[in-house]
Parts: structure tokens; sequence; C-alpha cells
């Protein structure tokens, strides 16, 4: 019998290590003069909806969708913003900075939850080409990702 955590969210911590892997990687974020002015509209609460989104996403609770708008509205959260490739990597160096300093020692945990990352930020700059107001159509329910990655 293994003693590894069912989810990502388990192994990760819950809920008060996302938020420090929130704050950990928005300071960082707020400080980079390339993608400081992407969250030129940052407020303290974003670090909280990112740990509620990464929460259901890593199979924990699911208070994204039910009180915050689902996978529609981070979706159109990134509408306009015009993410580059070269903010999308600085963005990934950033988080996996964050990664190891706030998450377990775990090769294998640390190394699927950047999977995430590398995955739905490709998604986030896609999406972030498009004006506000376009409609994206359905997503589909929040994604969830396990140790085996996209289920």
């Amino acid at each position: 019998m293994s003693d590894k955590p069912t989810t990502l969210y388990e192994a990760v911590g819950g809920a008060d290590a996302l938020r420090r892997l929130s704050n950990t990687f928005y300071e960082a974020v707020l400080a980079d003069p390339l993608l400081a002015p992407v969250f030129a509209d940052f407020t303290p609460t974003h670090v909280e909806r990112v740990a509620v989104w990464l929460a259901e996403v890593f199979e924990g609770p699911t208070r994204f969708t039910d009180e915050l708008g689902g996978h529609q509205a981070l979706l159109d959260a990134h509408l306009g913003l015009h993410i580059t490739e070269e903010q999308r990597l600085r963005w990934m160096e950033l988080m996996s900075d964050a990664v190891a300093k706030e998450l377990p020692d775990d090769e294998l945990l640390r190394r699927r939850v950047v999977e995430y990352f590398d995955w739905g930020t490709k998604i986030a700059r896609d999406v972030s080409a498009d004006p506000p107001g376009t409609d994206l159509g359905e997503p589909g329910p929040t994604p969830r990702w396990s140790w085996d990655g996209l289920r």
C-alpha cells in the first residue's frame, strides 16, 4: 500500500500551501518588468482566487466553480491580455521558482504541478489574443490535474 496522497491537492499541502505558492509567485511577478504590465489590474484578492482555482484543478474543493464562475470565468479573465510567448516563459520560470520554494520536496509532485502550469499557460496565452467579450463557447468543466496529468 502506498503512502502517497491520493490527490495533488493533498500532496501539495492543501489550501494553505496553495495560498503560499500564489503569494510567493505574485510577489515575484509584480516586481518583474516583463510581467508586471500584464497584471496592471492586480488586486490582493487575485492571490486567493488563484489558490482556489488551483485547489479545484488539483482535485480539492470545487469553490472556483461553485462561487467564482468556473472555467468560463477563468478564460474570460485572460481575454485581451495579449500574453506573449516570452511572457509565458518568464511566468513559467517564476512559478517554477515558487514551486521549488513553497511545495514539498517531492520531484514527481513538483513535476506534475509544473506540467499543469505549462499546459495552462499555453491556453491562457492563446485565449489572451482575443479581445474582451469574445464568446469562447462553452469550455466545459474546470479541468482536473492528477498524478497522471489531465483527467
